[in-house]
């Protein structure tokens, strides 16, 4: 079963950590319904200094890989926060635990053995703050955005080597670290540059909050854009053995793929997994 231990700190803040994301649902009302709403219900009267710290993966089974971002983005009152490397994990938990606010904060399991790779000098040994709802360019480009939630920045990172390699194409990537507050200026500052997107995360494609994003980027954007955004996210189905992840989750050539059919059509390119309209509509009658 999942784990819930809860630590009272210094001020009245509470640290709850650490929790299977499937078994948030055992925190339903208090987390989902009373939590996240007694601090406006009170006029700021009540303070809700809490931080969940939730694990997201695919190592430990079935029941321990499903991914509930969207869900949680879709509570009033709560804030959600996803970072990718070893610096926007201690500066983004700094931030959460000086607030007043209920802080869901999501950790891939994936990414528990990473170094930091994108903030020169490693994480400070000193307490600093990362804001939220301000995404992080981790590389430039010109022709296409790549906007990536938690774990698939990595993935994102290799594909974006490949498709600069071998046809010329230079991606932008962006992090998103925070999903609830997020601040898209950066994200349209991008596609009014390169004209495309394609977002990317390790949850189920179907009602992924990259839906949403997508959505916004569209209304804000329209003009500015060449293609429509598009969507890569896991497959609608329980998580498989970590053995055969590559079979579920996103991986660069799933990148490739999703940018030949549905973005620019890569020269002399043949799709690894069918991503074709046609096919996208099967799985969705299958629900799959």
């Amino acid at each position: 079963m999942g784990t819930a231990v809860g630590y009272a700190l210094e001020g009245g803040r509470a640290l709850v950590e650490l929790m299977y994301c499937d078994f948030m649902g055992r925190a339903g009302d208090e987390l989902f319904n009373q939590l996240c709403k007694w601090q406006s219900m009170s006029g700021g009267l009540l303070k809700m200094p809490v931080v969940v710290r939730v694990s997201v993966g695919n190592k430990y089974g079935a029941q321990h890989s499903q991914d509930w971002t969207s869900l949680c983005t879709h509570i009033p009152g709560l804030k959600v926060v996803f970072p990718a490397t070893p610096y926007d994990a201690k500066g983004l938990m700094y931030t959460a635990l000086i607030g007043t606010d209920p802080v869901i904060f999501f950790e891939s399991q994936r990414l528990y053995g990473y170094p930091e790779e994108f903030v020169p000098g490693g994480v400070p040994k000193e307490a600093y703050e990362v804001p939220f709802g301000e995404p992080a360019i981790r590389k430039q480009g010109s022709d296409l955005t790549i906007l990536t939630i938690g774990a698939t920045l990595y993935r994102a990172v290799e594909a974006a080597v490949e498709m600069e390699e071998k046809f010329g194409l230079s991606c932008e990537i962006i992090d998103a670290r925070t999903l609830v507050p997020f601040n898209y200026e950066k994200v349209l500052e991008s596609v009014k540059k390169t004209r495309k997107i394609l977002l990317a995360s390790d949850a189920c494609e179907r009602g992924s909050f990259l839906h949403h994003l997508a959505s916004t980027i569209t209304e804000l954007a329209f003009d500015e854009l060449d293609a429509p955004p598009v969507v890569l996210g896991a497959r609608n189905w329980i998580t498989p053995p970590d053995e055969i992840e590559d079979a579920f989750l996103p991986y660069p050539p799933d990148f490739l793929d999703m940018v030949h059919e549905h973005i620019l059509p890569l020269k002399n390119y043949s799709p690894q997994r069918s991503c074709s309209k046609k096919d996208l509509i099967r799985r969705n009658q299958l629900g799959i």
